[in-house]
């Protein structure tokens, strides 16, 4: 199992597209992909439902925790995590 945690620093958040994004780079590894909220409502999303990932409303500011499981864990927590630095390919 892989951790991270990152903050969302893009100024929309991760709003459709930027959900869009993360669900369909996610949906390409093996591995289990899960998103939470780092501040007092912690609510967890499947990373390979856009639903999910909606429902977090992560605004800019917001710090989630990266958990992956699985066969390519290392490398799915790194891309993800590197889609968020890049702001989404927004900015």
């Amino acid at each position: 199992m892989q951790q991270r945690t990152i903050l969302i620093t893009n100024r929309l958040g991760l709003h459709a597209r930027a959900a869009a994004k993360l669900v369909r780079l996610a949906s390409g590894f093996r591995s289990e992909v899960w998103l939470a909220r780092a501040d007092a409502r912690h609510q967890t999303a499947d990373a390979k439902s856009i639903f999910n990932v909606l429902l977090l409303a992560a605004t800019q500011g917001t710090t989630l925790e990266i958990s992956t499981k699985g066969a390519d864990e290392a490398e799915a927590v790194e891309a993800i995590c590197q889609l968020i630095a890049d702001k989404f390919g927004e900015e």
